[in-house]
Formats: C-alpha cells, sequence, structure tokens
C-alpha cells in the first residue's frame, strides 16, 4: 500500500475513532472496559502517534526503535508509561491531543520520499522485518481495533 492509501486509513479510523469516543459521556469515558477506560486507549493511542516518528527515524538509521527493546507482555511497559504521560481526564482535550498527535504523524510520514516507505533498513524484532508502513499498519489496525472494542462494550453497557 501506498503512503497515502495509508494515511487515508490512518485519517478514517482516527475519525471514526473519534466519533466513537465522543459519543461517550465522561463517566463512560472514565470507566475501565477491561483494565483500561476508553481515556486509556486514547492516552495510548497519542504516545503511539508520537512514538511512530521517532521510531521511523531509528528504522532509517537501521536502528531497533526504542520501543521493541522492553516492550513488556503486549508492549505493556511501553503502554503504561503512555497512559500515564497523557494524563488527561478530559475527554474533549485528550481527543484534541489525538488529532493533533496524528497530524504530526501524517506531516511526518509525508516529508519521506516513497523510496522509505516498505525499504528493508535490515532492522528486525521477533523474526520480522520492521518497516516503516508496517509499523504504520500496525498503528492502523489498533485504531480500528479499540474502536471496535469501544462500541462492543457501550452497546453492552447500554443494556445493563
Amino acid at each position: 500500500m501506498t503512503i497515502e492509501g495509508q494515511l487515508s486509513r490512518l485519517e478514517k479510523n482516527l475519525d471514526d475513532l473519534c466519533r466513537c469516543v465522543s459519543s461517550l459521556d465522561e463517566r463512560m469515558f472514565l470507566r475501565p472496559i477491561r483494565q483500561w477506560s476508553p481515556r486509556d486507549i486514547v492516552a495510548h493511542l497519542v504516545g503511539w502517534n508520537r512514538y511512530l516518528v521517532q521510531g521511523a527515524d531509528q528504522i532509517r538509521r537501521g536502528e531497533l526503535p526504542f520501543y521493541d527493546i522492553d516492550p513488556g507482555d503486549n508492549y505493556s511497559n511501553v503502554n503504561t508509561a503512555l497512559v500515564r504521560k497523557y494524563s488527561s481526564a478530559r475527554r474533549d482535550e485528550l481527543l484534541d491531543d489525538l488529532r493533533a498527535s496524528a497530524r504530526e504523524l501524517q506531516q511526518y510520514l509525508r516529508s519521506l520520499d516513497t523510496t522509505e516507505w516498505d525499504r528493508d533498513y535490515g532492522v528486525r524484532h521477533a523474526g520480522a522485518t520492521i518497516t516503516i508502513r508496517n509499523s504504520v499498519g500496525e498503528l492502523i489496525d489498533d485504531y480500528h481495533h479499540h474502536r471496535e472494542q469501544i462500541s462492543t462494550w457501550r452497546e453492552t453497557q447500554a443494556l445493563e
């Protein structure tokens, strides 16, 4: 997939998640789904948008991104730090941060030469080749996963 194709998917998944989270009242925004609340999910995505900019620079230098060095189980160490760092409990403020961080990521990605997008810089993690394209693809999938998770949870809350 091209840079523009992935950026379109990122924008769509960002918009879908923001609409979903905006439909929650402040109480639901702070209520845990399992371990995380929707607030925590948004904070985690704010951080990952910014981490991918740093990580892409490291990939381009042939280095393993810092977040892959000691990620914990399912990136638990990285995600815990992000939930703490982006600590606002105000839904609209955190959604603004999410949109701003997504714009930063999109601007960075648009600045890349197209040859850098899918280039193999020799970076490997857990047996997989790490590229900028597949790193962004994982983030896009994460947006989709979390929107579905919140939507399903919201529907079950309405039944209670």
